[in-house]
């Protein structure tokens, strides 16, 4: 059995881990990252951000089509070619997962391929991965090469990114018709009509994908709108958008169960405002679509110690550390949002908090959210309601934008929304900042980006106003908000 020494350890390399590897390895420590699976990069880069981000850019090809008739140019959609839509999805993940690799290599970040066993603070057990019969190393040559049927890593610190998987339907698993997102993104060709249950980012994804390529859906919600844990106007803004593009939205729905049968397609069976009354809606496939549950279910996450939340998230502070000495975690194993942005950010505190560096600890209130429907949504900071359970804020604020004063908005024919949230905090009397943004529009992915820095920054809120943005954009929207918010509204009332 081979045995080596690393600095750090890190298992799993999606975005957290190899964010982590990264800036370790440029502050000169010695990295080892094992992973797995086949390829680097985790479910981001496979399996979610990148490969659906990849055929939501290829059909907003169609929403361009079919929104061109109403300014006068005559185009229509002959036909989808699901065999090169297949192939720019895959292409656009194995030129990142291959840049990935190679961004590895160079950093002189050993890459091991395998299963990890923790067995202690400081050491890492590697047995050979599905398939192998022994583990596999890189080093510095992108090249894979065996080494021993079992591999013993010992560090100094040891960082567990382990990352996620969809959570199942009580009672209903995942088979035949019923799938999950990592299934929906390899279908070869688009469903002719889909049921998604669900009313979070990804279950919007899918549902405004499908539709804008026209398959009919059918989503079924919990609650009245979707997002409904965002603030409210702009969960509202979406399901009316949704609506108006011919998504049905069935709201307060209560799934019983799932028939997949023999046949092709599955039903659903559910029940509708607490009735007692069984409703059904089918689908060629049903995306369950009810979030993710963190990969902590290896027995070595309970034998070696580490401390587990009730709902099976490993217990970190702001910097990632976990209640053993020596051993981080970050990313969707640990509460709070599951997203790669975040997880890039955790990795970079624990290598420079290892490194010795003094880094601020990660917040989730500056940690923007992203849901890249048609039109998108995007979050980062407190909403009025949040803002007023806080003893810490102080005479927090609500302003509403109305989105089509602004030219672009009007252009696109679309409907939006812009809240900005606005107050002190008790340190920081008489300094009003920027508590939280809200945001609907075609490109507020984009502009949420500004927001987390007046947001994350502490910026006055007359300071944020006094910013110029450049006319006529979708950004003058923010602009004009903070105008608003700051009572000096220009285009509005």
């Amino acid at each position: 059995m081979a045995q080596q020494h690393f600095d750090i350890a890190i298992i799993g390399a999606g975005p957290g881990g190899y964010s982590t590897a990264l800036r370790a390895a440029e502050l000169g420590k010695t990295v080892a990252l094992i992973e797995k699976d086949a390829t680097l990069g985790g479910t981001c880069l496979n399996r979610g951000c990148i490969p659906s981000k990849a055929l939501l850019t290829a059909v907003h090809s169609v929403e361009t089509i079919r929104n061109a008739e109403r300014m006068g140019i005559n185009a229509s959609l002959q036909s989808i070619d699901f065999g090169k839509l297949r192939d720019f999805r895959v292409s656009t993940v194995e030129t990142m997962t291959k840049g990935l690799t190679g961004l590895l290599a160079h950093r002189g970040v050993t890459v091991f391929r395998g299963d990890a066993v923790l067995r202690g603070a400081h050491t890492v057990d590697i047995l050979p991965a599905q398939g192998q019969t022994h583990v596999l190393r890189s080093v510095k040559a992108e090249v894979f090469e065996p080494t021993d049927a079992q591999f013993t890593i010992v560090a100094d610190d040891i960082v567990l990114a382990t990352g996620s998987r969809p959570l199942a339907l009580p009672d209903n698993p995942f088979t035949g018709a019923l799938i999950d997102s990592t299934q929906a993104l390899e279908l070869n060709t688009l469903p002719a009509s889909a049921v998604i249950v669900g009313a979070g980012a990804v279950a919007l994804e899918f549902a405004s994908l499908w539709n804008a390529a026209g398959c009919k859906v059918t989503l079924l919600i919990r609650k009245d709108r979707v997002l409904s844990t965002w603030e409210r106007r702009t969960s509202m803004t979406l399901t009316r958008e949704l609506k108006r593009r011919g998504v049905e939205v069935i709201t307060r729905t209560a799934v019983e169960h799932v028939d997949t049968g023999a046949n092709l397609g599955a039903t659903v069976h559910y029940r509708q405002n607490d009735s007692t009354e069984e409703r059904v809606a089918y689908g060629e496939v049903v995306l369950a679509a009810i979030g993710r549950v963190p990969n902590t279910d290896a027995d070595w996450f309970r034998s070696s110690g580490l401390a587990l939340d009730d709902r099976g998230y490993v217990v970190v502070d702001g910097f990632g550390h976990t209640n053993l000495d020596g051993v981080w975690a970050l990313g969707d194993i640990t509460p709070g949002h599951a997203l790669a942005h975040r997880a890039f950010e955790q990795g970079i505190t624990i290598a420079e908090k290892i490194a010795g560096l003094d880094p601020k600890p990660v917040l989730d209130e500056t940690v923007p959210q992203v849901v890249f429907s048609f039109p998108e949504a995007a979050s980062v900071g407190l909403t009025l309601d949040q803002a007023k359970t806080r003893e810490d804020v102080l005479e927090p604020e609500e302003t509403a934008y109305p989105m089509l004063s602004n030219a672009r908005m009007l252009m696109s024919g679309e409907g939006g929304s812009m809240t900005i949230v606005s107050g002190e905090f008790a340190d920081e009397p008489n300094k009003r900042v920027v508590l939280g943004v809200h945001i609907v529009s075609p490109i507020a992915s984009d502009l949420i980006a500004e927001a987390e820095q007046l947001v994350g920054n502490h910026v006055p809120l007359a300071d944020a106003a006094r910013l110029i943005h450049p006319h006529p954009t979708f950004s003058e929207t923010l602009g004009e908000a903070l105008l608003k918010a700051d009572g000096r509204p220009l285009h509005t009332r």
